[in-house]
């Protein structure tokens, strides 16, 4: 049987190779030699006390899990003020045996760019095979919880409030299918109740029983995508006594048969409730509109975000949202296979979008690599949003068929000019970004309180990376925590425009996100040279407005939902 790389040549030489010669130039564009650039992302995870090394539990057998493993989390799970980090592992599958069985890992913010490994004393160190993983406080006592959505069986954990976690997947009933490898995660208020919802992607269902191995020009390759059909997604609904019920049937959802990696739960059409755009791997990507009420259909193809912009299906991986270029709008960035862009799809309003990716640059050094996690993220706080870029193949021996690319690749950041065009800066934006690694999930939230982002990454089979943002400028931020009272607690699908002089920004609180990962809950917003916000305007879930002006910059701000009105 084909590869999953053959077939995705095939299918670029079907459409008369016009595709794959754009991609093929644009890979090629040559370096230009600059000076060093304003974003510095320096390595810093020697230092850190950050020794997590990742796991993907295989034997030699290729199993198809093994590939997309595995996402992390930042969140502050002791509500001390510092962001901390979650990875998940993998865990050994059949095949082989280890002496310690593998756990994912917690580690605990000290301040100063230090972490403590507090796995065992927090009861986070789950032995399930990880893939994605989303935070959010489910059940409104002001604590955030965590869900993981492994393969086999999904785990709940409820923050106890004393730094420890118990896991109560039997209470909430949301431990899912087995069988179905895990992806993306996120919870949302679908249905605008004030307690948040639990929307579940599945990838594949695998057992041992439905392994294929895969051969391409006479060596054992990893399977792709194609050899499994596509399972439905899970939605549950919160009962708001801190169980779940499974809503997918009566949602809308299980009507969908997918293949989804990312996810993120957002506003695309601006009407004030929460929808889900699901990054299928090998197949047309869903957008599930809701009508307010958590009631789902499916609507990608008509908001052009099923496709690129030659109707090709591609090998999708991680999604971010953001507003790229300022316009009040939230756009789409996501990830992809070997010989595909990741794409960024703008929006034009009135639900519809345009792929953006040639015209923007926002492709660039792409197309050669698998691209997994991502981050529209203003690394240089000059008030518009850059992009990053995990990159890193799933065969591990492609050397000894393929020449164009490698399994170990250094990820990429692209420098937005604030004109919406973006330009590659790998080169010159410090030494995080010079070590090839095959790298997945990727998160990015200011672990430092510093007023800039930075960056963790879970990288296959090796360490993870913990790079701090050391970047030239010093232009001024605003960080906005938002606590919910009528809306749930952690704000999720809060909207927030930030207006400084001319220079207005919007945002949202997501919970879930990229790839099989979460962050971000504090939304940051990079100010440039304005030394004062205006107006800060937020409508909260349920639509309610709040405004606050003048805001001093340089800080953290917390609001509080009003129970007035």
């Amino acid at each position: 049987m084909e590869s999953r790389l053959l077939a995705h040549a095939e299918r670029e030489r079907y459409r008369g190779g016009l595709a794959l010669m754009i991609l093929t130039c644009c890979a090629l564009l040559p370096s230009i030699s600059v000076a060093q650039n304003a974003i510095q992302l320096r390595d810093v995870t020697g230092a850190s006390g950050v020794d997590f090394v990742h796991t993907d539990g295989g034997s030699g057998q290729r199993y198809i899990v093994e590939t997309v493993s595995a996402g992390l989390a930042l969140f502050d799970y002791d509500r001390d003020g510092d962001i901390d980090i979650y990875f998940l592992n993998g865990a050994p599958l059949r095949g082989t045996t280890v002496d310690v069985r593998p756990t994912h890992a917690l580690y605990r913010n000290d301040g100063g760019f230090h972490f403590t490994n507090v796995t065992r004393e927090s009861g986070l160190s789950d032995t399930g095979y990880g893939l994605g993983v989303a935070v959010a406080d489910y059940d409104n006592d002001g604590l955030p919880d965590v869900y993981l959505n492994n393969y086999g069986p999904k785990v709940m954990y409820h923050n106890n409030g004393d730094g420890t976690f118990s896991d109560v997947s039997a209470r909430t009933a949301t431990t899912g299918n087995a069988e179905h490898a895990g992806a993306g995660a996120c919870f949302l208020d679908g249905d605008g109740d004030g307690d948040l919802d639990l929307y579940v992607a599945s990838y594949l269902r695998f057992t041992y029983d439905t392994h294929v191995r895969n051969m391409y020009l006479g060596h054992h390759v990893y399977p792709g995508p194609d050899h499994y059909a596509p399972v439905p997604s899970r939605y549950y609904r919160n009962n708001g006594d801190g169980s779940f019920a499974d809503a997918s049937l009566e949602s809308g959802i299980a009507a969908h048969r997918g293949r989804g990696m990312g996810v993120v739960a957002a506003d695309y059409d601006q009407d004030g409730d929460t929808d889900i755009f699901v990054a299928n791997d090998s197949m047309a990507s869903f957008l599930f509109e809701n009508d307010g009420q958590g009631r789902f259909t499916e609507v990608a193809i008509r908001a052009g975000l099923a496709f690129d912009l030659f109707g090709s299906v591609h090998g999708n991986m991680g999604i971010d949202c953001g507003d790229y270029d300022n316009d009040g709008l939230l756009d789409f960035y996501e990830t992809s296979y070997q010989n595909q862009l990741a794409t960024l799809y703008r929006n034009l309003g009135g639900g519809l979008y345009d792929d953006v990716t040639l015209t923007t640059g926002a492709g660039q050094g792409t197309a050669p690599h698998v691209t997994w996690g991502n981050g529209l993220i203003d690394f240089d706080n000059d008030g518009d949003r850059d992009l990053y870029v995990a990159c890193g193949h799933l065969y591990d021996n492609l050397e000894l068929f393929c020449r164009t690319t490698a399994y170990r690749m250094p990820n990429i950041l692209l420098s937005n000019d604030g004109q919406g065009k973006f330009t590659d800066v790998t080169a010159t934006s410090g030494d995080g970004l010079k070590p090839a690694l095959s790298s997945r999930g990727t998160a990015f939230d200011d672990l430092d309180n510093d007023g800039d982002e930075d960056v963790v990454v879970l990288n296959s089979r090796e360490k993870a990376t913990v790079l701090r943002n050391d970047s030239l400028n010093k232009h001024h931020w605003l960080q906005i925590q938002l606590c919910g009272s009528r809306a749930n607690r952690d704000a999720v699908g809060a909207h927030v425009t930030v207006a400084a002089g001319t220079l207005v920004q919007v945002a949202e609180v997501h919970s879930g996100r990229s790839y099989q990962s979460h962050y971000g809950t504090r939304l940051h917003f990079g100010l440039g040279a304005r030394e004062r916000v205006e107006r800060i305007e937020i409508r909260w879930p349920g639509r309610r407005v709040q405004t606050l002006s003048p805001v001093p910059v340089d800080r953290m701000l917390t609001v509080v939902e009003e129970t007035g009105g």
